[in-house]
């Protein structure tokens, strides 16, 4: 069985993912409803019963508002920083007004790396807003997947981290101009802009015209913004700048996660 990497959905009402190896599963993020996730995993022939662990990679509620309810129906155990839990926990409240509790989880540090059945996850540091953001590889059977979304900047440590990545699921939130005459107030543009916010269609580009290796066969367009960005445009603009690199890579199918519906299965290996 290949490795494979299923988006379920990405942009700002909601992220999760889906990799799997030939015996484990991943949920990666946890901002979709216990039922529509399983929904969504059902529809593209992933099978719920096979998760093994839910990963996390920041406290904000479009990547953990389902967290609580998923990890106490699916029975499995949450991967989450110390400082991101403890932040989550600040903000998410029973119906008491009680802080809730993940009773089964295991805190990661980013930098060191560990294992989910036959996968080995690496997370590191991501230049974002919230207590602890991360963002993560994957490896197993031979393969190397990245997933990275809600960053400001592309920082050496990241560059290194996507390095032979055989799939990568990347930020492109916001074309500038459209953000620029967008309906947001000044002080929520300037932190979508900021060096903790966001990465534009351009910061991408630059990504990949500067410092991508080249080596993926499978590139996910994620997170864009519904009101500041246009799939075309996001589309358009990380095309120009592969194009240099296209002979690195045979075949690369370029595509965006969707927020109402999940992308079919990428497979890998």
């Amino acid at each position: 069985m290949p490795v494979t990497m299923t988006v379920l959905a990405s942009g700002s009402r909601g992220n999760c993912a889906v990799l799997s190896s030939s015996n484990a599963s991943i949920l990666v993020d946890a901002g979709l409803s216990h039922r529509e996730t399983q929904k969504r995993m059902k529809a593209v022939g992933e099978d719920p019963r096979k998760l093994k662990a839910i990963v996390i990679s920041h406290e904000h509620g479009d990547h953990v508002a389902g967290l609580p309810v998923l990890a106490r129906k699916l029975g499995i155990p949450v991967y989450i920083t110390e400082a991101t839990y403890h932040s989550w926990r600040r903000m998410a409240k029973d119906a008491d007004g009680k802080p809730l509790k993940l009773e089964r989880r295991e805190h990661f540090q980013a930098g060191r790396s560990f294992m989910i059945g036959d996968i080995t996850v690496s997370p590191f540091t991501t230049s974002h807003d919230a207590a602890d953001s991360c963002g993560f590889t994957f490896k197993a059977d031979g393969v190397k997947m990245g997933i990275l979304t809600d960053l400001g900047c592309m920082t050496a440590n990241v560059i290194h981290a996507l390095r032979g990545c055989d799939g990568l699921v990347i930020e492109s939130n916001y074309d500038l101009e459209m953000l620029r005459i967008g309906p947001y107030p000044m002080m929520v543009k300037q932190r979508i802009k900021g060096r903790d916010g966001h990465l534009s269609n351009c910061d991408l580009a630059r990504f990949f015209e500067k410092e991508y290796d080249g080596g993926a066969a499978y590139i996910v367009l994620a997170h864009l913004s519904e009101q500041n960005n246009h799939p075309e445009v996001a589309r358009q603009t990380a095309y120009k700048a592969l194009g240099g690199k296209m002979n690195l890579f045979q075949a690369c199918a370029l595509s965006l996660a969707l927020q109402d519906k999940p992308l079919q299965p990428l497979c890998l290996g």
